[in-house]
């Protein structure tokens, strides 16, 4: 049976995608940098703190690939992501606006964040999977970049929020990435059916030809069986390359201050603003490393990335200075940004069935939440042998794992006669 799909307009559907996705994080970086000094109103323990703040990466790693694979099941009138998302994404609005009437007692506030915590992971690798459903896998890259880039503005806004409202209108001051997130599901409710999407309709026809009308979604269980006896082994390098390079990553921001402090000699203040500059870096880079990647390869651009990022490690060590740190870590943003642009696109591109790409994007972020949550420790240890001096020469090492990985993918990848596009 041939299959005909209606005409997407990648742009329009980007777009889209991009705008959720941007709704989303604008509630997340807000809650990072707000719920904290709520919780020190009642927590004296930094230790107790860190651990309530990161309760919503622990969610993630279980409910994420979990509930994508629940989308990848659903058939309705309007889609499999979209219910989800116009289900979820108001609750976690009000779920976000109480979070500041709920720090009066701390177990309140508590119950609040984990209610957050949730319903917002509960739908953040639906509104992505919303990418790959619509895009071709050669376009997948650009497409990517403009989400990230949408991702990364939030960053700003939550700084502006926190720097001219929060002291004058705490409470007033949550409501704004909330009514942005349900502006941004009206939008979405309004203008997008995810039915029409080409993955869609791929699933359907699958669902059909395989008589499952009854069961149409592949349990997770079955997904993940399926990639471990895979003796490519692809899909498995790439979800353990994205945890390596998680880990680095985010050793890089998390502990560069502590670095900038015992190293460097800066104050406490200077040290948080190392990494700034390398925000707009990574801005800058993340559109032409999907276009690069389109017209080299993206396996290719992914293992270049990664090596300018641990040669800026190396940059960094060897010029030990504010200013050789800060070149260092706008360099290594640029080489990142290839890497995180790219490494989902791979796994998408990898996946057997457009009836598991939901499942597949909650297993990326499995494995980049996983690198988020051991990363910063695993080269914390590597400081405790080595010392503050040697903290990026340590994140390089750690990056060479994840080099490693990719390469051994590519060399699998040559060797495919099937023409699939990663």
């Amino acid at each position: 049976m041939t299959l005909t799909t209606p005409r997407v307009r990648p742009g329009r559907i980007t777009f889209f995608v991009a705008l959720a996705v941007f709704a989303q994080e604008s509630t997340w970086n807000l809650y990072d940098s707000q719920v904290p000094p709520l919780l020190r109103e009642h927590v004296g323990s930094a230790a107790l703190i860190g651990a309530l703040m990161g309760m919503d990466n622990l969610l993630g790693i279980f409910i994420q690939p979990w509930m994508g694979n629940r989308s990848d099941g659903t058939r309705t009138a309007w889609g499999r992501r979209i219910p989800y998302l116009v289900a979820g994404m108001p609750v976690a609005a009000v779920l976000f606006v109480l979070i500041p009437h709920a720090a009066v007692s701390l177990p309140l506030l508590v119950l609040v964040m984990f209610g957050y915590a949730l319903v917002a992971n509960s739908f953040k690798p639906i509104a992505e999977s919303l990418l790959p459903d619509f895009i071709a896998p050669e376009r997948r890259g650009r497409a990517n970049a403009a989400v990230k880039i949408a991702s990364s503005i939030t960053v700003i806004v939550a700084a502006l929020i926190s720097l001219f409202l929060i002291d004058d209108f705490p409470k007033l001051s949550f409501a704004i990435p909330a009514v942005l997130m349900l502006v941004s599901i009206g939008v979405l409710a309004w203008r997008v059916r995810d039915s029409d999407s080409p993955a869609y309709r791929a699933a359907l026809e699958e669902d059909r030809a395989g008589h499952a009308e009854n069961s149409p979604r592949v349990r997770m269980r079955d997904v993940l069986l399926d990639i471990l006896r895979d003796t490519d082994r692809s899909r498995l390098l790439v979800i353990l390359a994205v945890f390596a390079f998680g880990g680095a990553w985010f050793a890089s921001r998390s502990l560069v201050t502590n670095y900038g402090i015992e190293t460097l000699g800066v104050s406490r203040g200077d040290a948080g603003g190392l990494t700034l500059p390398s925000g707009l870096a990574f801005l800058a880079a993340a559109y032409p490393v999907a276009l690069f990647a389109e017209r080299f390869g993206r396996l290719r651009v992914i293992l270049i990335g990664m090596a300018v990022f641990a040669a800026a490690m190396v940059l960094g060590t060897v010029v030990r200075t504010p200013t050789g740190t800060i070149v260092a870590m706008c360099v290594a943003a640029a080489g990142a940004a290839a890497f995180m642009v790219n490494a989902a696109v791979v796994l998408w591109n990898l996946a057997p069935s457009a009836r598991v790409l939901g499942t597949y994007t909650g297993l990326y972020t499995v494995g980049w939440s996983s690198g988020g949550f051991l990363g910063p420790a695993l080269v914390g240890g590597m400081v405790d042998v080595t010392g503050w001096p040697f903290l990026l020469l340590d994140i390089a090492l750690v990056t060479a794992i994840a080099v490693l990985l990719i390469a051994r993918v590519a060399v699998l990848q040559r060797r495919r006669t099937d023409g699939r596009v990663l």
